[in-house]
């Protein structure tokens, strides 16, 4: 018989739907999502009805309702009546599509953030609703959800805001799941890492034209860095406000660095490093002395140390540290403005120092 007739074992279902048996029976223990129909003495089979009320399951959680109320929209899904009329059906379509414009509504319109949840898979603590959803979808390794959530996120509140309070916490919970499980979750955290990359990129696209004869800001992680999607956020909101950008990635090298700097003649140079084993104060300093442009009017760039790895002291003279994302993209352009307004200004000059005791937002 076939398998609409017979139905699918939990095992099968799970496999499906990329979430774990044990998933699947907790939702059936503590929502009431579990087969319509059961037969005394067997194992529970799952019917088409039934596996697609648990992928709506999915799908909502995905995109941050909390499970108690995804569970009620799906269970009220499949309740509908196969025989229903084409107004039914659009019902069972419309209800979870109200409940995801809920989910990445304006900050103005609902609040801010939602108590911890029991169980989830990363360790959140309170944070927004899309954070749950996006870290729901990670653990699954559901791509499709992933990418559906990070494009109506951005959309929805912009590219400093999904990165500051729903892409940076997911992906921090992400690793430290990864570093107290004994490298357990290492594909959720690559495949989280790379839908992230992802939507920065496509942010980025379309993005206001820069004349050519702008001065760009220079992007780099230090020798020995490999974590660049702080870098690759500033990229996209640069792009966002139509300042100039030369990406290079991981790892650059010394001797590249300052021939980038060279080369490209740089209003800013951005050094990021994810810790203090990775932040080189010398290196810096050689950036932030290395001048370029004719002779008799040669100039050195604004070097802004960002990233974790960096303490007070590094920020001498020609430099400063920006404490997040929204906070470099206000100093960079801020930059321009002033260098627009004021050509005769000192070139180098660094912008006031910002450091204090607030928390980082990279």
């Amino acid at each position: 018989m076939s398998e609409a007739a017979l139905g699918v074992s939990t095992g099968a279902v799970a496999r499906r739907l990329g979430v774990s048996p044990t998933t699947v029976r907790s939702w059936e223990q503590r929502y009431g999502i579990g087969p319509a129909v059961r037969e005394g003495g067997r194992h529970r089979r799952w019917m088409p009805g039934d596996v697609a009320m648990l992928e709506e399951m999915c799908r909502l959680t995905s995109s941050g309702i909390p499970p108690a109320e995804a569970a009620r929209a799906a269970v009220a899904m499949r309740r509908q009546p196969d025989s229903d009329s084409d107004s039914d059906s659009a019902v069972r379509v419309e209800t979870p599509s109200l409940l995801l414009r809920e989910a990445v509504a304006p900050p103005d319109a609902r609040g801010q953030t939602r108590q911890p949840g029991s169980r989830n898979g990363l360790p959140l603590g309170e944070v927004r609703q899309e954070c749950r959803g996006l870290a729901r979808a990670a653990v699954r390794l559901d791509s499709p959800a992933m990418e559906a959530l990070l494009e109506n996120l951005v959309e929805a509140h912009g590219l400093v805001t999904a990165w500051e309070e729903v892409m940076a916490p997911t992906l921090h919970a992400a690793g430290r799941k990864w570093e107290s499980s004994d490298d357990r979750y290492v594909e959720v955290e690559h495949l989280l890492a790379w839908h992230v990359s992802t939507a920065l990129r496509r942010a980025a696209v379309g993005g206001p034209l820069v004349p050519a004869h702008v001065a760009p800001v220079l992007l780099a992680c230090l020798p020995g860095e490999q974590h660049t999607l702080p870098l690759e956020a500033l990229a996209a909101g640069l792009a966002e406000r139509g300042l100039p950008a030369r990406m290079f990635g991981a790892a650059v090298p010394a001797e590249a660095l300052r021939a980038a700097v060279l080369r490209s003649g740089p209003s800013a140079v951005v050094l990021w490093s994810q810790s203090h084993s990775t932040a080189d104060s010398a290196l810096a300093r050689h950036v932030a002395s290395t001048e370029f442009g004719l002779k008799g009017a040669r100039t050195t760039p604004l070097v802004f140390l960002a990233g974790p790895g960096w303490s007070v002291r590094d920020a001498v003279a020609g430099m400063t540290r920006p404490r997040g994302l929204r906070e470099a993209l206000d100093a960079i352009a801020a930059l321009y403005t002033e260098r627009d307004a004021a050509p005769e200004a000192e070139a180098g000059e660094p912008l006031p120092d910002t450091i204090d005791a607030m928390p980082s937002r990279w």
